[in-house]
């Protein structure tokens, strides 16, 4: 198990296969996406690599914070995630990782914050059909219609599909493909839609259900580190 990377989303565009036929992609970009520390079994009980992304103000970021970006020798990040890998898997502290990391036609899952709707209604929300036309109902077509029971348990069930908040949580899209990437401009072309907004934070992993290709870098595909 190898570490995943922190992307940023661009936005959706379009590229030609060799039929020349349109395959709709989301195009993810690696900014400043190095190591700024490792969990080691003996120290923390687990194996995994720290990895920050983009860039913040010093002035923004906490005496804290500084301290332990200062140890690792790299600059504020404005993002921090860790990943779990094994052992043989560790990448060297400072390293910065590249959109090779990624081979055209693996597969990957992404995580991100889906895009905020406000408050909806169930139809928006959950998909729901809505009520009769006709018969009775009135001013209520786009309500939920009934959420209890009788007497017993005379109350609603928890999860219940109703009108809330839609949107604005964390959703892991699984299986989506690796179409390019572009080491030079960092870029990471991945078929179809990524969850989040544009210039959102992404996280992409090797899927989970696929495992890592043959021909992928291990353990990472790294720039050197900056000499200290």
């Amino acid at each position: 198990m190898r570490s995943g990377v922190i992307a940023q989303k661009v936005g959706m565009t379009r590229v030609y296969n060799d039929a020349g036929e349109h395959i709709p992609v989301t195009v993810l970009r690696l900014e400043n996406c190095q190591v700024v520390a490792h969990r080691t079994e003996e120290k923390n009980g687990y194996t995994a690599v720290q990895l920050g992304a983009g860039r913040s103000k010093v002035k923004n970021t906490t005496k804290a914070q500084r301290g332990h970006f200062a140890a690792a020798s790299v600059e504020p990040k404005a993002k921090l995630v860790e990943f779990r890998v094994t052992a043989d898997n560790l990448i060297d502290i400072g390293a910065e990782l590249t959109a090779g990391h990624f081979v055209a036609g693996q597969l990957v899952d992404v995580t991100g914050t889906t895009i905020g709707k406000g408050f909806a209604g169930a139809i928006k929300r959950h998909n729901f059909g809505g009520l009769r036309a006709t018969h009775g109902v009135s001013v209520s077509h786009r309500s939920h219609g009934s959420t209890g029971s009788n007497q017993d348990p005379g109350r609603v069930w928890k999860g219940k599909r109703m009108a809330g908040h839609m949107g604005q949580t964390r959703v892991t899209t699984q299986n989506l493909e690796v179409v390019s990437t572009d080491e030079d401009r960092g870029l990471i072309l991945v078929k179809g839609a990524v969850p989040g907004s544009k210039g959102a934070w992404i996280v992409v992993r090797d899927a989970i259900k696929s495992g890592t290709p043959e021909g992928a870098p291990r353990p990472a595909a790294v720039r050197a580190a900056a000499s200290k």
